[in-house]
């Protein structure tokens, strides 16, 4: 039976050179690893996010594939980018969803959980991807 699943791993972390907390500009990067768990090829075709800040304020981003790609996975297969956004508070949070089809034409959502922003947070960039979710 075919299955198709993909399941993506977040790393957060704030970008202080590109920030200016003064002027309400707060800078962060994400890396994000998506693996096809499933058992057949899958393409990743659009992405949806949802931006909060701590004021409550939400900003939602539709697009086709992420950065520039729509990566086609075979099982097993991981790719990984680099993206960012800014906000206008110190932290806040972000999740979202990728539409994915598989090599049948069947298609699927990958979620990605809640995961936050802080500008407070230690960023330790030899560590391997975790996921810091919202419960």
């Amino acid at each position: 039976m075919a299955v198709s699943r993909f399941e993506a791993h977040v790393r957060p972390r704030f970008l202080a050179d590109q920030s200016s907390p003064a002027d309400g500009v707060y800078a962060f990067a994400y890396t994000i690893r998506i693996t096809n768990t499933g058992n057949q090829a899958a393409q990743l075709i659009a992405r949806h996010w949802v931006v909060r800040d701590a004021r409550g304020r939400v900003q939602e981003v539709r697009g086709l594939g992420v950065v520039g790609q729509q990566p086609l996975l075979q099982p097993g297969e991981t790719f990984e980018y680099t993206s960012g956004c800014q906000l206008q508070t110190a932290s806040g949070s972000m999740q979202g969803s990728y539409l994915c089809v598989s090599s049948e034409g069947e298609t699927f959502d990958c979620p990605v959980a809640a995961f936050v922003l802080d500008a407070m947070a230690q960023d330790d960039a030899d560590a391997p991807p975790h996921d810091r979710v919202l419960h």
